[in-house]
């Protein structure tokens, strides 16, 4: 893991402007053996930071493949945040396949061409590409073309069922909870769920389990908005009318799709498609009210804050239409990207200095808990300010710590955002119940910070 987050303005000037020459030729639609050489041509490009794996088949047996970026391909390194994007889940909304086939020659390029973002981003990031979680609606799609493609032509997967419609309803359970004081984090999953699912839902829940994702973007089109959750209303809709659902983390949600929609060339001017969406940003059920949508699951059974971002009024768009679509989407799917790394992250150890996975992290005001990881490692991402976090596992006294998380810094350098992040490290020991103490040693990524601490801790 790269621990130094230098900036260098010279190879990303000459980088974005040799990104301003792309030809419409570098551009086309991929079925699904294109799609697949394309993934291998990447790994093959750059073999040292990038892995191929699959975590599934569709109906039809194609693999689902996921492209991992990382200094560490194949290993989870502690304190590095796992990152990942999805796209093409409903088959006929093809541009965030595109994209994300794109996106990941970008960053192996860039990353040859030693472009000091991206090299940061890969050596402090473990991210996770996911192209088509549809590639069986896809060929449907693509067997009509952009001219003549159906609004619902290959939406579905090969049974016809929505994905997006298809996960665990656990939406119903945490509203309930709420009113009880009950859990608010990792809800259960309902009996025989794996048989309620298609195998394209099992293959990413059980994905989502495997591998502690800490940020998300699922990628769809037909509207061009970031979308956040709530998706699912608390209430029934009255009149036609739905009602606004916020989750206990609304103001980060609603800063993350900010950084996409004006990162984006033009989603945060807001009138796009016939529609207009303030800040080109919406909260789901605000729009409408969906049941057992991917990105609320994501938030409910997992540590991981995912939106789902509406990127093109043309579902099939023309591959004459890609070009333009890349540039406006570029900087935005970087930005994004970024955002894993703000908050707080940090260590639960025993006092024999062993990890304690599924430690719950809690932060106080917000009714929304994280868990640990495997390795002891946990991610908190947060909005500037000041908080109450504690820490706390079966069998062991809790920890409590008021850690104070500060603003990024943008500096602006071609169009790329170069973010200064001022990230809260924490590393927590945490006693048996016998002991009647505990102990807290903190590390704040600022000079100043560092020598109160230093100050502190010698005194």
């Amino acid at each position: 893991m790269q621990q130094g987050w230098a900036l260098s303005w010279l190879g990303p000037l000459l980088l974005g402007l040799m990104g301003l020459l792309v030809s419409g030729s570098d551009f086309q639609h991929h079925r699904y053996d294109d799609m697949v050489r394309a993934l291998f041509a990447v790994q093959n490009e750059c073999p040292y930071i990038t892995r191929i794996y699959s975590i599934g088949h569709s109906v039809e047996g194609r693999h689902l493949y996921v492209l991992e970026f990382s200094d560490n391909p194949g290993i989870h390194e502690a304190l590095e945040p796992e990152f990942k994007y999805v796209g093409n889940m409903h088959g006929n909304e093809v541009l965030g396949r595109e994209l994300l086939i794109k996106f990941s020659q970008f960053l192996c390029e860039e990353y040859r061409a030693r472009n000091q973002r991206i090299m940061r981003l890969i050596h402090d990031t473990r991210i996770h590409i996911l192209p088509s979680m549809n590639p069986d609606g896809y060929e449907v799609a693509a067997r009509q073309g952009p001219e003549f493609n159906g609004y619902l032509v290959g939406r579905g997967n090969a049974r016809e069922i929505d994905l997006n419609r298809n996960f665990p309803d656990l939406n119903a359970l945490m509203y309930y909870y709420e009113k009880t004081n009950g859990r608010n984090h990792h809800l259960p999953l309902p009996d025989n769920w794996e048989q309620q699912v298609e195998p394209e839902t099992l293959a990413v829940i059980k994905w989502m389990q495997n591998y502690n994702f800490i940020l998300s973007a699922n990628l769809h089109g037909g509207a061009v908005v970031a979308n956040y959750p709530f998706d699912k209303s608390r209430d029934p809709r009255i009149r036609g009318r739905t009602t606004y659902a916020a989750t206990p983390d609304d103001k980060l949600f609603r800063q993350l799709a900010r950084t996409y929609s004006y990162a984006h060339s033009w989603m945060h001017n807001g009138w796009n498609c016939g529609d207009f969406f303030n800040e080109g940003i919406t909260n789901g059920a605000s729009w409408y009210s969906l049941s057992k949508g991917m990105q609320d699951f994501n938030y409910l059974h997992t540590n991981c804050f995912e939106i789902t971002l509406e990127l093109s009024c043309d579902k099939f768009p023309s591959a004459s239409a890609l070009p333009s679509e890349w540039m406006g989407n570029r900087e935005a799917l970087v930005s994004y990207l970024e955002q894993v790394h703000h908050g707080i992250k940090g260590m639960v150890y025993d006092e024999n200095n062993n990890p304690i996975g599924n430690a719950e992290i809690s932060v106080a005001g917000i009714y929304h808990d994280v868990t640990s990881g495997v390795d002891g490692d946990y991610f908190r991402l947060l909005l500037p300010g000041t908080y109450t976090v504690t820490a706390s596992a079966p069998g062991y006294l809790p920890s409590t710590s008021t850690v104070t998380v500060g603003p990024a810094e943008a500096i602006l350098s071609n169009e790329y955002h170069y973010s200064k992040k001022h990230h809260v490290k924490l590393r927590w020991l945490l006693f048996e119940q016998q002991h009647t103490f505990w102990m807290l040693v903190a590390d704040v990524a600022t000079k100043l910070c560092n020598t109160m601490f230093q100050l502190l801790m010698s005194s």
